[in-house]
């Protein structure tokens, strides 16, 4: 896969290695965020990278070590425009977790991986603007409900509606979404004694979430999990939410 000119110059500024940044300068960024993606979009082991892309484990030693130092996510704040926060949508998605992949058992939950229906995989929670955009990400097990990061999903944020999902229906949440100052969309459970009436012509734009985990898992590295650590997962998502932002 190669970054379209387009991109590319849209981004170039805000990876390390510029004249003036500290340490060596990088003649080949470029060819290096090539290399990640190949490796996003095919799922391919990194021992896999194909020769003109440079040697393998350099790239990954690389990939990871921007990981660790925050590039990956700063890369992604820098290219994000303003939220339209109109609507804002939560919801979440499991992924299964490749046998190559898992953790030590006793690491595992801290590394976002939890024993579900099928076996290991983890929960990818998101939040999305009225266009579609990611505005955040949290991982977490896969077996772990989307209600437990439903009010970290959408702290800080100032939307004039929250959408989501029945399973999202908790007096606690719901009035989480008060005090921010918006209105919940959120269709009541069955079982609630008293059900609360919803907009049922805006809570269909709640597709765009949904549509989000599709985009997303057009990368196979993302719609099957293959890194232990959760860091290293995560920097997927950084990568490919923002090219979602860029296109």
């Amino acid at each position: 896969m190669v970054v379209a000119d387009s991109i590319w110059e849209r981004i170039k500024s805000f990876l390390p290695g510029k004249v003036g940044d500290c340490g060596v300068t990088a003649k080949d960024n470029r060819l290096f965020v090539e290399a990640v993606l190949w490796i996003a979009r095919t799922g391919s082991p990194w021992r896999d990278l194909p020769e003109e892309f440079g040697f393998w484990h350099r790239a990954y030693v690389r990939y990871s070590r921007w990981g660790k130092k925050g590039t990956w996510a700063k890369l992604l704040s820098s290219v994000s425009g303003v939220p339209d926060l109109e609507y804002l949508m939560v919801d979440g998605s499991i992924v299964r977790v490749h046998q190559h992949g898992a953790a030590e058992k006793d690491v595992q939950e801290q590394e976002a991986m939890g024993k579900s229906r099928g076996g290991l995989s983890t929960k990818i929670h998101a939040a999305v603007d009225a266009l579609g955009n990611p505005v955040r990400l949290l991982l977490t097990a896969g077996q772990a409900s989307e209600h437990t990061q439903a009010e970290a999903l959408i702290d800080g944020f100032r939307a004039d509606f929250v959408l989501a999902d029945k399973g999202y229906d908790s007096d606690a949440f719901v009035e989480a979404i008060q005090n921010s100052g918006a209105t919940p969309v959120i269709p009541p459970k069955s079982n609630r004694k008293t059900p609360r009436d919803y907009d049922k012509g805006i809570y269909k734009e709640r597709n765009l979430v949904e549509r989000l985990f599709q985009k997303l898992k057009e990368y196979r590295r993302v719609a099957t999990r293959y890194e232990r650590l959760a860091l290293n997962y995560m920097t997927m998502l950084n990568l490919v939410s923002t090219l979602i932002w860029l296109k």
